[in-house]
C-alpha cells in the first residue's frame, strides 16, 4: 500500500467520522379532530360535520455538534370531514412552515408560525379543544400578520422564557379590520408595513404567567396602526386548573384631515376539573364595546362554553360541548352579519398521531 493510498483512506475515515456526528431524525405527526354539530346563526339552523384544524406535520432535527442543532417543521391543514386540502384542492404548509437553528443561545426561527403573544395568553388557557372549531376563542384580537417572520426564543432562565418576532411587510397587500366590528369602520386594504411581537412566559410549579405585545402597521386609504397587550395567569390546585387573560387592543387610523382612534378591552376566564379519564370544562369571555371615535356603537359581545372530554388514551378522546356567542347590534364576532348570535351543540372525536 502506497503512502498516497494510506493518506486517502485516512481522509475518508475522518470524513466518515464527521458525518456520523451529524445525526438527524424526521418525524411524522398530526391531529384528526372532527365534530358533528347542530348550529344556529341568527335565525337559521343547520346540522353539519366540521373538521377542527385537522393537520399533518413533518418535524426534523440534525445534530451539528457542539450543542448546535438545525431543524424544520412543516404543517398542513386538511378537511377530516371531506378529505380536501386547506385550499379545497390540495395540502399546503401555510399552517406552519419554519427552519431553525438552536443551541445554548436559544432558538432562531424563519418562516410562518403562531407568535408568542398569542401562545402566552389566549392559547395557553384554551384547555377544552385546543382553540379550534366553533368553541374556539372568537374574541381575542390576533394582530400579527403571519408569514415572512424571523423569531428569537431565549433559553429558560428560572422558569422564564422570552420570544421576539419581526414580520417583513415586503410591501404586500393586507386587509385590516377591527376584530368583531360589524360597522366595518376601519375595513381597509393597504400595504403591509411590517409587524413586531414580544412575549414572556413564566412557569413555576402550579403557577403560570404570560405577557404579550404586538404592533402592526398598514398603509392604505387610511394608515392604520394596531397594537395589543395581553396578560395571562393560570394556577393548578390538585385536579382543578384555572386560567384567565386580559387583552387591551388599540387602533389608530389617519388620512388627510382625518384621525380615528379606538380601543377595546377583552378578557376570558377558564376552568378545567379532571376526574379519572374525564375532564369538565367551562369558560366565558367578554369583549367590551369599542371606545374613542367608535363610542356609541353596540360592538360588545359575550362568549361562553361548557364542555366534557373523555380520554380513551393519551392520544384519543371523545368530547361534547355547548358554545354560544351573544353579539351586540353592531358586533359580528363569529358570524358574517352584525347583530346575529351564534350557538352550537357538538360531539366529536380527536386523535393525535
Amino acid at each position: 500500500m502506497t503512502k498516497t493510498t494510506r493518506l486517502m483512506l485516512a481522509v475518508l475515515a475522518v470524513c466518515g467520522t464527521s458525518a456520523a456526528l451529524a445525526q438527524s431524525s424526521v418525524n411524522v405527526y398530526g391531529r384528526i379532530n372532527t365534530t358533528v354539530e347542530h348550529q344556529k346563526i341568527g335565525d337559521e339552523s343547520k346540522s353539519v360535520m366540521n373538521s377542527n384544524s385537522s393537520y399533518i406535520g413533518f418535524r426534523g432535527t440534525e445534530d451539528l455538534g457542539n450543542g448546535l442543532k438545525a431543524g424544520f417543521q412543516l404543517e398542513g391543514n386538511f378537511g377530516s370531514d371531506d378529505g380536501t386540502g386547506s385550499t379545497g384542492a390540495g395540502i399546503n404548509f401555510q399552517r406552519h412552515s419554519e427552519i431553525n437553528l438552536s443551541g445554548n443561545f436559544g432558538t432562531v426561527r424563519l418562516g410562518k408560525f403562531n407568535v408568542g403573544s398569542y401562545l402566552a395568553t389566549a392559547d395557553y388557557i384554551s384547555m377544552h379543544n385546543h382553540d379550534t372549531g366553533t368553541s374556539a376563542d372568537a374574541l381575542y384580537a390576533y394582530v400579527f400578520p403571519e408569514g415572512n417572520q424571523i423569531s428569537y426564543r431565549s433559553p429558560e432562565f428560572g422558569g422564564m422564557t422570552a420570544e421576539f418576532n419581526y414580520g417583513f411587510g415586503e410591501k404586500a397587500n393586507r386587509n385590516t379590520a377591527l376584530p368583531g366590528d360589524g360597522t366595518n369602520t376601519l375595513a381597509v386594504a393597504g400595504e403591509h408595513k411590517g409587524a413586531f411581537d414580544a412575549s414572556l412566559n413564566y412557569n413555576n410549579g402550579p403557577l403560570g404567567l404570560g405577557l404579550g405585545y404586538t404592533r402592526a402597521k398598514t398603509d392604505g386609504a387610511f394608515d392604520v396602526k394596531e397594537q395589543q397587550l395581553g396578560l395571562r395567569a393560570s394556577y393548578s390546585i390538585n385536579a382543578l386548573t384555572l386560567g384567565a387573560y386580559y387583552q387591551y387592543y388599540k387602533a389608530d387610523a389617519s388620512a388627510t384631515g382625518i384621525n380615528l382612534d379606538t380601543k377595546r378591552h377583552a378578557y376570558r376566564l377558564a376552568a378545567m376539573y379532571t376526574l379519572g379519564a374525564s375532564e369538565f370544562h367551562a369558560n366565558v369571555g367578554r369583549a367590551q364595546a369599542y371606545k374613542g371615535d367608535l363610542s356609541g356603537a353596540k360592538t360588545s359581545a359575550t362568549q361562553w362554553t361548557l364542555g366534557y372530554n373523555y380520554n380513551l388514551s393519551k392520544r384519543t378522546k371523545v368530547y361534547g360541548y355547548f358554545t354560544k356567542i351573544n353579539n351586540g347590534d353592531d358586533a359580528a364576532y363569529g358570524v358574517p352579519t352584525a347583530g346575529d348570535n351564534f350557538r352550537s351543540i357538538a360531539v366529536g372525536v380527536r386523535h393525535l398521531f
